[in-house]
């Protein structure tokens, strides 16, 4: 299998690093991510400066590697429309391993969710995944990672089709593989962390603003990733970027169409 591997942490990330050297094993593997961290930075483009593309050296069985001066959604877009061959095409994108968990709506500032949204946009089985701790040692990821190509190899087996326009992201508890409990289907969950703020002032008098939300721990829903993390289950959710709202078009059609007609202006 042809997978390319990207990632919001940067190119040089052990959890990028480590997913490359233990799927190189089975697969033929690229790997193409920024050129430095870009955590949070949603499903941005890079639209008022050029890209630049480093090829870089290889690591393991990793075919070939290269770091791109943009987001996460620009080195997969830009490395699967530009840089590779056609024989290179990916079958599959997996995004990660991110330092760090991607659960309920805080996906959407997700870096690393947004590169293998990116990945199905433009049809690509893409599978989002994320160590849910700030550890950064190379053995952190190795159990993921195998998971990873346990996984892959699995739905290859089953010959599961990608529902179109969804990925799956996946969250891993941070803890001994043999306490991890299983693995659970889930639904995103609501908020995972405050909006708050610290106003503070700098040391010339000018004010400014630090955010500084506290983790919510409270009525946390079940059947929700949040449940699975927190009950030591890796969390898989389907997640689609097909946002439109089919009832509300037919209360908003009734409401301000009526006839089928919405000429009232």
């Amino acid at each position: 299998m042809k997978i390319l591997i990207s990632n919001d942490d940067g190119v040089y990330a052990n959890g990028i690093n480590v997913l490359a050297s233990v799927l190189s094993k089975d697969n033929e593997v690229y790997v193409a991510a920024p050129d430095k961290e870009r955590s949070a930075a949603g499903h941005s483009l890079t639209l008022n400066m050029p890209l630049r593309v480093d090829s870089m050296s290889t690591f393991a069985n990793v075919k070939k590697r290269w770091a791109i001066s943009g987001t996460p959604s620009d080195c997969v877009k830009l490395t699967v429309a530009a840089i590779m061959e056609e024989d290179e095409k990916p079958d599959i994108i997996i995004s990660g391993i991110n330092h760090g968990q991607n659960l309920g709506s805080d996906i959407l500032y997700s870096g690393t969710v947004s590169c293998a949204m990116e990945g199905a946009m433009i049809g690509i089985p893409s599978i989002a995944v994320s160590l849910a701790s700030k550890k950064i040692e190379k053995e952190d990821f190795r159990f993921s990672a195998e998971f990873i190509s346990s996984l892959i190899k699995k739905l290859q087996d089953k010959k599961y089709k990608f529902p179109k326009k969804t990925i799956l992201n996946i969250n891993i508890p941070a803890i001994p593989e043999d306490d991890i409990v299983g693995v659970k289907i889930t639904k995103l969950g609501d908020k995972m962390f405050t909006d708050d703020y610290e106003k503070r002032v700098d040391p010339r008098g000018k004010v400014y603003y630090w955010l500084a939300g506290t983790l919510i721990n409270d009525n946390i829903e079940a059947k929700s990733d949040f449940e699975a993390i927190k009950n030591n289950y890796i969390s898989i959710t389907p997640v689609t970027y097909e946002m439109t709202r089919n009832d509300a078009m037919k209360d908003l059609n009734s409401l301000l169409c009526d006839d089928n007609s919405c000429e009232w202006l």
